[in-house]
């Protein structure tokens, strides 16, 4: 096998030329982005293109109908009210969820894709806790911090997708990976999906490890969120970083009259919900 050090330059120098390949599902995921992108596309037109996608369609439906976009409890299985119910920021985001959730499923190693489906259930709770976190801790755009929790682990799923070529490179230990690699590889995929600046900047602050206290920003958010998520990224576990205990009363004295624990408890329904949505 190379060594690690060759290998992300191979991956990188991929990711930079849009060497992704994606299945058909993830095909149209982009095209209800690009859709979403155009000033003109009406709600008529993306359930159109929603409708084509039974898998993209049935989140969009489990997230109309979860306790975070439906107060009522009135179940709907129309897509267009849907679509109409969770807005076109969450249609975006559970679009992008598809994309890079079909990385996980490239590999035709068993083994490799039970290691993506780990990190994705990972990605999964980091996302829905950072939308929780965001709303009520850091008070940033929910959406856009449940959009970076899908992202943050793009490069670690490319990493598996491509483990194949490189065999033996998901037995050793990832310190590389860890130190450099994410980074190097993780940078020009976030730029080739479109990614936002400010996204991609929240991404920076999670690979450099650093929260600030009290939290504040996009970045704040997601590291928080990466720290209390009952399930580690495999990647980091493999490179001996799994997340250690965080100091909760540092945050809750940061925090004021609400604790971390309090508002993890209360949001707990929206999160489980979230995560279930993006897990379906």
């Amino acid at each position: 096998m190379e060594n690690m050090r060759a290998i992300v330059s191979r991956l990188a120098a991929e990711a930079a030329n849009g060497e992704m390949v994606f299945a058909t599902h993830a095909e149209m995921a982009l095209q209800v982005r690009r859709a979403l992108d155009d000033p003109d596309c009406s709600l008529d037109q993306l359930a159109k293109l929603v409708r084509a996608e039974p898998l993209l369609a049935a989140r969009v439906v489990a997230m109309a109908n979860s306790v975070v976009y439906n107060r009522s409890g009135r179940v709907t299985t129309d897509i267009r009210q849907a679509v109409s119910s969770v807005g076109f920021k969450a249609l975006s985001n559970l679009a992008m969820a598809l994309i890079v959730r079909q990385m996980e499923e490239t590999s035709k190693n068993d083994a490799h894709r039970a290691l993506g489906a780990r990190l994705w259930e990972h990605t999964a709770q980091v996302a829905s806790l950072a939308y929780v976190l965001a709303r009520r801790v850091t008070r940033q755009d929910p959406d856009t911090a449940f959009f970076a929790g899908i992202v943050h682990e793009v490069g670690g799923f490319f990493l598996i997708s491509r483990a194949v070529s490189f065999p033996g490179l998901l037995d050793a230990p990832l310190q590389e990976w860890y130190r450099s690699g994410e980074v190097e590889v993780g940078r020009p995929l976030l730029k080739a999906l479109s990614v936002p600046e400010a996204v991609v900047e929240a991404i920076e602050v999670m690979w450099n490890g650093y929260l600030t206290l009290p939290p504040e920003s996009l970045g704040d958010t997601l590291l928080l969120a990466k720290q209390l998520a009952l399930v580690d990224s495999p990647l980091d576990m493999l490179a001996g970083e799994a997340q250690g205990e965080m100091d909760r009363s540092q945050i809750d004295m940061a925090l004021g009259e609400e604790t971390l624990s309090g508002i993890l408890e209360e949001s707990a329904a929206e999160v489980a919900a979230l995560t279930a949505a993006l897990q379906s």
